[in-house]
């Protein structure tokens, strides 16, 4: 079998992330089909500014070829600082949008081949002091970056889970769980639609037809095989 060469990285110590939780969500991108297919492709990475976004990036632009990256988060200042930090690659494009706002997101994709959404309120104190806003980020604007992304002709959505959305004790892990509940639905509802569309056939959970199509939506644990929380 082939080893990624970030896995390599890995095994001989040469990449740390900062925290497991990055080392557990990185090790599985790098397992994942996509990171294949990142090839030459056009990305775009919601929360691109955020910890996780930054060194995916970093990843991308030294394994890979991209042929745009577009960084789309809500906070121009910490976009300038990516930007003034070394983050100023030929292929990089730097977004400002929401994704509580569709419409943006599905500008954003156009000719974007992969979405990796980790945009998301994540910090739990933040979440329960202001319930209302980490639902329309973490579940709505989830539902968001998957619908545009089937307006938008991508291929694949990668989406970021957590462990705590098993049995979740907070607010925080609720919204992950419901948005994950959300992404599994709808890609569910992509499929019975197309399924139900001469022309279009199925093939090892690929979608393939002459139309905008979205594949399934994958994150770091799947279908039920979470990690339980700790």
């Amino acid at each position: 079998a082939v080893v990624a060469p970030l896995l390599h990285k890995y095994m001989y110590g040469v990449f740390r992330p900062k925290t497991a939780k990055q080392d557990a969500v990185l090790h599985e991108v790098v397992n994942s089909e996509i990171y294949y297919m990142l090839e030459g492709a056009g990305t775009l990475v919601t929360g691109g500014t955020g910890s996780f976004g930054k060194k995916f990036t970093e990843i991308l632009l030294e394994e890979k070829q991209p042929k745009k990256i577009i960084i789309f988060s809500r906070d121009e200042l910490k976009q300038h600082e990516m930007q003034v930090g070394g983050f100023n690659h030929p292929s990089l494009r730097y977004f400002i949008g929401d994704i509580r706002d569709r419409e943006r997101l599905i500008r954003a994709m156009h000719g974007v081949d992969i979405v990796v959404h980790a945009a998301a309120l994540k910090q739990v104190p933040a979440c329960e002091y202001n319930p209302m806003e980490a639902i329309k980020t973490n579940i709505m604007g989830t539902a968001n970056v998957v619908e545009a992304a089937l307006d938008a002709g991508v291929k694949k959505v990668m989406t970021i889970s957590t462990d705590k959305a098993v049995s979740p004790a907070n607010l925080y892990g609720a919204t992950k769980l419901a948005a994950d509940e959300a992404r599994e639905a709808l890609t569910h509802e992509v499929r019975k639609i197309f399924e139900s569309t001469p022309g279009v056939v199925d093939v090892d959970d690929t979608l393939e037809a002459s139309r905008p199509r979205v594949d399934v939506a994958v994150d770091h644990h799947v279908h039920g095989v979470r990690s339980p929380g700790r």
